[in-house]
């Protein structure tokens, strides 16, 4: 490289760090622990754990009665925010949206030129998702603000056309407007299907509902269900059983490495909020304690590649198991 070349690149270096330096700042700096629930998080306040579900379609849905934003990877929960919308007069559009335009140092064309860090723009008229003050009301003028690393991690993790689904108690049903573990919407906007298992059916199996993409595992100890989803669409539910299953196991979000099949090696992946040491094997007596359906394991195991996820939690997270107060991990019983 010529040396005009590298003292070019050096400017435009220096110049993007400045540009970002110059960006105003709000919120917190880094996430809360991951098992916060989201009507305990103050204004400004985040949970951000990715590598509980690392490939698969994003979707937001914001929850205007709530004042949060919840993002979805792969139809599992991976953050969750406190959002300012619409105040009085600038109410924040509801519906289902998909971003237009993403630009990392947006400026309101309508309001003085306004700072507006790390816009994903949903509508031409220019209600976004982007970094702005977050008071713990709506204050906007209809767009959604988050907090400033929140917005960033977001905005680095989601391609353009990332779903958006905005809702309230008056335009969504209440397992979209206070969302679950699990996303009540496919990354299409659309209602997903999470359907109850039948009396006395072990387990379900419809691998051709997502035939490829990224599969992720999820086993709770409070449902005693295990929930397979490949590519945002569950594809898999079976009842488990934990044994002493009164005995906590905490959360552990675990990832397939090597060959698929019954020799499948998991290594541990640390999450913020938990204390789990990154790249150990796991904790053989969890994974001992859990008992699947044979049949069910025969059919999972082909998908145990190299990049598979497996979340093993004592949390609710499925959508007919609790009430609102554990919001985070799910919404009411027996599915």
């Amino acid at each position: 490289m010529s040396p005009g070349r590298l003292v070019t690149t050096a400017c435009l270096l220096c110049f993007s760090v400045a540009l970002l330096a110059a960006m105003p700042y709000w919120g917190a700096t880094a996430p809360a622990p991951f098992e916060t629930p989201p009507d305990v998080l103050k204004s400004g306040e985040f949970t951000w754990a990715p590598e509980i579900a690392p490939a698969g379609p994003i979707a937001v849905l914001v929850s205007l009665d709530e004042q949060r934003a919840y993002t979805y990877r792969n139809s599992v929960l991976i953050g969750v925010s406190t959002v300012s919308t619409g105040k009085p007069g600038h109410e924040t559009p509801t519906g289902v949206f998909t971003t237009k335009l993403k630009d990392v140092n947006h400026h309101s064309s309508l309001y003085n030129s306004a700072p507006m860090p790390y816009t994903q723009r949903l509508t031409n008229d220019g209600i976004a998702l982007h970094a702005g003050g977050i008071p713990g009301y709506p204050e906007s003028h209809g767009c959604v603000h988050l907090p400033s690393e929140y917005a960033r991690l977001l905005f680095d993790a989601a391609p353009l056309g990332m779903t958006v689904v905005i809702a309230d108690a008056k335009t969504q049903p209440e397992a979209v407007d206070h969302p679950a573990f699990l996303s009540p919407v496919t990354d299409k906007g659309q209602l997903a299907d999470h359907a109850r298992l039948f009396e006395g059916q072990a387990f379900r199996w419809e691998p051709e509902k997502s035939p490829a993409g990224p599969v992720s595992i999820v086993l709770s100890r409070y449902d005693a269900r295990s929930v397979v989803l490949r590519n945002g669409v569950e594809i898999g539910r079976a009842r488990v059983h934990f044994r002493d299953p009164d005995k906590p196991v905490g959360t552990h979000v675990l990832v397939a490495s090597g060959s698929a099949g019954e020799n499948t090696q998991w290594i541990s992946v640390g999450i913020s909020g938990y204390m789990d040491a990154a790249n150990t094997a796991p904790d053989p007596d969890t994974v001992n304690r859990i008992v699947m359906p044979p049949d069910f394991q025969q059919l999972l195991h082909p998908l145990l590649v190299s990049g598979t996820t497996l979340m093993v939690t004592d949390a609710p997270i499925l959508e007919h198991t609790t009430g609102r107060q554990l919001a985070l991990l799910s919404s009411h019983p027996e599915a």
